[in-house]
């Protein structure tokens, strides 16, 4: 692994440079790679997988809208596309793919196909770390391993076929075979991964929830609609609103930001611009920092863990779920969100 400096801190990475694909290709050149779940991960790292040249199939519930997704993305049924069990027996990786609470029902018909010597590799650390709500609790004689791509499974599909990777992290929880941390790289290669940095599931979970919780999507949608009903409130329209809230920091401000940092951004904004948020961020800053406090507690303490499977597994989930993103959708901020990106201009 190469040595990184990230902010005057050495870290281990691994890159596609030191473990090239055709490495990783022929150290997984006898094993099948059953990915079991076609929802959020699955289609992207599978899809990646295949394209990349690795012997991947399939496995998901028969007759589903996910199953017609399948087949309509290439994959055949009775060759590379199965029910959940025959791939598992089948797979001698087993990507478990599944929504949390998914894979905590469907656990019982995945294990007694976990025979020795194979690997049950995971994308997110929730089932392990919390095992104990979950009862996910591998047999010890497999590899236990992960790659959590740090976002969607359609980025991770959209840039691998821009030609970019999306980094991902790695981690070992068990390894049985002796081969673990060279399956779960090469694995990370294979998916389309831009660098690989270590973590453990533990560590792996407790960042995700709160991230996820936190600047990807709870707070970034919580600091939006304030600054959107204040600018409402003092009688601004809804466009000026958005425009001023969304538009400008995801098409114009947000690029700056991920090609070259916060400091190059600054640089390339008006000096008002630059006065008035080096004047407002510690505010911010100090307003935000109890509250992310006092999430990270509740994902340390598995609050957020068993809230979240005590609402994913209720009869009713989708429909609530459904509910509150119908408010979501119908509210005014993103209502004028779609009209005004019907307005933007279209690429050449």
């Amino acid at each position: 692994m190469a040595v990184m400096n990230f902010g005057g801190i050495d870290e281990q990475v691994v890159t596609r440079e030191e473990f090239p694909l055709e490495k990783a290709r022929e150290f997984l050149k006898n094993e099948t790679i059953a990915v079991i779940g076609y929802g959020v991960q699955g289609p992207g790292q599978s899809l990646n997988l295949r394209d990349n040249g690795f012997n991947v199939i399939v496995g998901q519930r028969k007759g589903g809208k996910t199953w017609e997704k399948a087949i309509a993305d290439g994959w055949v049924p009775g060759k590379t596309l199965f029910e959940i069990e025959e791939a598992a027996a089948k797979g001698t990786i087993i990507q478990y793919l599944l929504s949390d609470a998914a894979q905590i029902e469907v656990w019982p018909r995945i294990k007694p196909h976990l025979t020795a010597g194979k690997a049950l590799y995971f994308s997110h650390g929730f089932g392990i770390t919390y095992k104990e709500r979950t009862g996910i609790i591998p047999p010890p004689d497999i590899d236990v391993i992960l790659i959590a791509p740090k976002g969607s499974g359609t980025s991770l599909r959209r840039m691998f076929l821009e030609g970019r990777g999306l980094n991902s992290s790695f981690a070992v929880y068990q390894d049985a075979t002796g081969k673990a941390k060279e399956r779960v790289i090469a694995l990370g290669i294979g998916v389309g991964s831009g660098y690989l940095f270590e973590t453990d599931f533990k560590r792996e979970v407790y960042s995700d929830l709160t991230g996820e919780r936190g600047t990807l999507m709870g707070a970034i949608q919580g600091l939006l609609l304030a600054q959107y009903e204040v600018l409402r409130e003092n009688g601004h329209t809804p466009s000026e609103a958005f425009n001023e809230t969304v538009e400008e920091l995801t098409q114009s401000l947000m690029p700056l930001f991920a090609e070259n940092g916060m400091d190059w951004m600054y640089a390339n904004c008006s000096t008002t611009a630059q006065r008035g948020a080096l004047d407002w961020m510690g505010a911010f800053h100090d307003a935000a920092k109890p509250v992310f406090q006092r999430l990270y507690r509740s994902v340390a303490e598995g609050i957020e863990a068993q809230r979240s499977i005590d609402s994913n597994s209720k009869p009713n989930y989708r429909e609530n779920l459904e509910k509150e993103l119908k408010a979501l959708r119908e509210s005014e901020m993103w209502r004028t969100g779609a009209v005004v990106r019907k307005l933007r201009p279209e690429r050449n």
